[in-house]
């Protein structure tokens, strides 16, 4: 077949449409790439929305990437946030792309949605560019050159558009079925999948309706769920579900020995057998030099030494750095802090030692790193290892140097001039150490041939064995506190620098930079958690709150896991630590993670709040998912509760027996909010027997309770809060539908559809056929309305499961406006 996915070309496109243009600054200019022209850029005449470009292609053809091209300098009317949008019609365009450029002078290439959701090539022939935001929020928007990337092969083409037009005609028969099927059309429905041949659904699910919905078999529903959660259907729902920490104080009995206070120590774990290790840090008074580790399994803590320089070890220090290699079950360290009156030539050098965990002893391997290739001596840098090819690399840290005059320190100090240190690896096996990036302050660094990068300091750097990538984010250098995601691959020796999706304007969704933060990663997971907490620096103070984030390596995202409410103005940190729910805000702590049983574990740190007062606590948090157990409550609660209510309306005296059972059993008495929810359902059963059947019982389902809602969360105006409600009683979160029109329209029906019923009803002057008649749309009301309110159930679990299974997440009614 001619064409395919490979023969990537360079598209040809027209202006077709624009929303303004500024003086000489014509749409026309994006079709040049004139980087050294100032003029030649497509600038709007405002920054007010909507402005956009339309490009038009020549004809369709599946577009696989988007070229931006800049001027030769940075601009502040750079696109800083913006969005691309494509389709065969101008009037149906669907987002390709939502991003932003760096503003700087280098071109970018994005890579734009060109599949459908089930895989297949799309086309499209119109191509929206929709600017959001300048790097200058007051300047209008510039674009300066713009390239579409893709195949335009006819035959392939054609090829593709059949099958795409195939599939968006299964797609309307699948909403017009889901529409007659909760209209209650079922000859039409019938007809129109035998005759297509199109299933609205996985048969599963019709056999889950037909039971629920159209019979009202909750038991047997019941059944059916348990089966879909034994076998995993429900686990990509609770894999999108947002973790809960849980901190828990690590206790070990008075007689057992334990580590002192202290910070700026060293923590590692061996993930093999789950074992920790401590090595020094500054007590207050003195800096340490001693040896412990921790198991996780018996929760104890062991002290092999407790000075190691006796030992042929290294000298007491804090500020160090500790990497653990599994395959030979040794410690390597390097790096310490040393004050100004400390630091002379004969005690500034950078030592570099092993430990051996199994013969127990230490070995130094270099005096000095600085003398055979390898870094001088630093503190506050960063240590990862590569445990298959036996390298470990080292990054940033400031440099420490010889005692100086004390004029030149204190400018050093006034002005931040500091030096800092690039990037370093060792091969363990042949001894080696390499100079991979130097530092952009290096002398070197202004040539052509010498790779560079900004170092940091309190930064956090990570390595990834399965990507072979060594993750860099945050940090600070003098002054300046950054928030760049650096990525260095170690195979091809590539630095790039990352930018996830969701960071705009808004600083929330990234961690604050600046701060001491902790980082570690999950490799299995794609995840790195980010710890942040007290700051260094008395001016930002007021960010001092602990935080834990999550950056998902496959979305490429930022969330926040949690933020403390624990307040430091009451100097927690003297109080008794049984009484507090999490750790004190602090710095020159140390976390390590135990991938293995998934827990993180502090120790430590710096309270900030006297100079001498340093921390011994320690802390497992675990960062929790709801379970196939938690779902599985959550289903039987939406299930009987809408079996209590439909007892509760025809027999009250069942529907007690039925709470104080079958309700009662799933319940957490001793959870408060439930506890509250549970005691509401009562209320169902002191309704007036002629209440309209349209409205909506109160029920936990529609009567939420006040104020309960996460702290500092906003509820979206549309989101169903009845829904949302009896998600927390089951401790699962409700499921976030990219469309609420499901629930909206499915409730609409319920008078529509009984004013349809009641027309339908044979009209009569008789008063006894009136009579039969009252009493028969009476009960075909009540009727219909049980199988709404089922039929509203039925897509709450419908959102639990894979979208493959399931019916449309839209109805007909989205589309059709009057």
């Amino acid at each position: 077949m001619a064409g395919g996915i490979t023969d990537i070309k360079k598209l040809e496109y027209e202006i077709y449409k624009y929303s303004s243009y500024s003086s000489s600054y014509l749409p026309e200019n994006i079709r040049e790439d004139n980087p050294t022209n100032q003029t030649s850029r497509w600038s709007s005449n405002t920054n007010s929305p909507p402005q956009f470009l339309v490009l038009k292609l020549e004809r369709p053809a599946i577009v696989t990437k988007i070229k931006f091209g800049k001027y030769e300098k940075t601009h502040v009317c750079n696109l800083r946030k913006f969005k691309v949008l494509g389709g065969l019609e101008e009037e149906r365009m669907m987002l390709l792309f939502e991003g932003g450029l760096k503003n700087d002078s280098l071109p970018e290439t994005f890579s734009l949605k060109h599949r459908t959701n089930s895989g297949e090539l799309m086309p499209i022939k119109f191509i929206q560019i929709v600017p959001l935001l300048s790097w200058g929020p007051s300047f209008n928007f510039c674009i300066w050159y713009v390239e579409l990337l893709g195949i335009e092969d006819s035959i392939f083409i054609l090829s593709n558009l059949r099958k795409y037009n195939m599939l968006r005609e299964v797609e309307i028969v699948r909403l017009f079925m889901k529409h007659c099927r909760q209209q209650g059309y079922v000859k039409a429905f019938s007809s129109l999948q035998e005759e297509t041949g199109v299933r609205l659904e996985d048969d599963k699910m019709t056999e889950l309706h037909e039971i629920l919905v159209n019979k009202g078999d909750f038991k047997k529903t019941e059944e059916i769920l348990v089966d879909f959660i034994n076998n995993g259907l429900m686990d990509d729902y609770l894999l999108k579900q947002e973790y809960k920490p849980h901190w828990n104080l690590q206790l070990t009995p008075e007689h057992e020995p334990r580590p002192g206070r202290r910070g700026g120590h060293q923590l590692i774990i061996d993930p093999l057998t789950s074992t920790v290790y401590l090595y020094g840090g500054w007590d207050g008074s003195e800096d340490l030099s001693d040896l412990w580790s921790y198991d996780v399994k018996s929760n104890q803590w062991m002290l092999i030494h407790e000075k190691s320089e006796l030992l042929d070890g290294p000298s007491p220090r804090a500020c160090h750095k500790m990497v653990y290699d599994t395959k030979n079950s040794q410690i390597f360290m390097i790096g310490r802090y040393l004050d100004s009156a400390s630091r002379t030539e004969e005690n500034i050098n950078s030592d570099f030692y092993l430990y051996n965990t199994v013969s127990k002893s230490w070995f130094m391997i270099c005096n000095d790193t600085a003398q055979v290739g390898g870094p001088q001596l630093v503190y506050d840098h960063q240590m990862c290892i590569d445990v298959d090819k036996q390298t470990i690399y080292v990054f940033g840290g400031r440099i420490l140097e010889p005692k100086y005059s004390f004029t030149f320190r204190n400018e050093e100090e006034t002005t931040g001039d500091y030096k800092y240190s690039g990037l370093f690896s060792y091969h363990i096996s042949t001894n080696t150490w390499n100079h991979i990036l130097v530092d952009c302050g290096h002398p070197s660094a202004a040539s052509p041939h010498v790779q560079s990068i900004k170092s940091r300091v309190t930064h956090s750097m990570l390595f990834h064995h399965k990507h072979r990538k060594l993750y860099i984010f945050g940090g600070q250098r003098g002054k300046d506190y950054m928030t760049d995601f650096l990525i260095y691959d170690v195979d091809s020796n590539e630095l790039s620098n990352m930018t996830p999706e969701n960071v705009g304007t808004d600083s929330k969704n990234v961690p604050q930079s600046g701060f001491t933060q902790r980082a570690t990663i999950d490799c299995d997971k794609d995840e790195i958690y980010v710890l942040t907490s007290l700051s260094k620096e008395k001016e930002r103070r007021d960010l001092n709150i602990n935080s834990c984030w999550l950056f998902s390596l496959a979305k490429r995202e930022w969330c926040c896991i949690y933020k403390s409410d624990h307040s430091i103005g009451e100097n927690c940190y003297l109080k008794n630590q049984n009484a507090c729910p999490e750790p004190c805000p602090r710095y020159a702590h140390q976390i390590v993670y135990d991938q293995a049983n998934q827990v993180h574990f502090l120790f430590g740190g710096n309270p900030g709040m006297n100079s001498h007062f340093r921390l011994d606590d320690f802390w497992m948090l675990r960062l929790e998912k709801p379970t196939r157990d938690n779902i599985l409550r959550y289903c039987k609660y939406l299930l009987r509760k809408q079996e209590y209510e439909e007892i509760a309306k025809s027999n009250p005296l069942s529907a007690i027996s039925y709470l104080q059972t079958k309700l009662y059993d799933i319940i957490d008495h001793n959870d408060p909010t439930q506890l509250k929810e549970f005691h509401k359902l009562a209320s169902l059963l002191f309704k007036s027997e002629s209440t309209d059947c349209g409205t909506e019982p109160t029920s936990l389902l529609t009567c939420p309770r006040a104020g309960s809602l996460k702290p500092n969360s906003q509820k979206h105006p549309n989101e169903h809060e009845p829904h949302e409600e009896s998600a927390k009683m089951m401790r699962v979160e409700s499921p976030k539908c990219t469309d609420e029109a499901d629930g909206s329209s499915i409730s609409s029906l319920s008078s529509e559809c009984s004013t349809s019923h009641t027309t339908r009803a044979i009209p009569s002057t008789s008063s006894s056929t009136s009579s039969f008649s009252s009493r028969t749309r009476k009960v075909n009301d009540h009727t219909f309305e049980l199988k709404i309110r089922r039929c509203l159930l039925y897509n709450k679990l419908v959102d639990l499961l894979p979208e493959s299974l399931c019916q449309p997440k839209k109805n007909i009614s989205d589309f059709v406006l009057l």
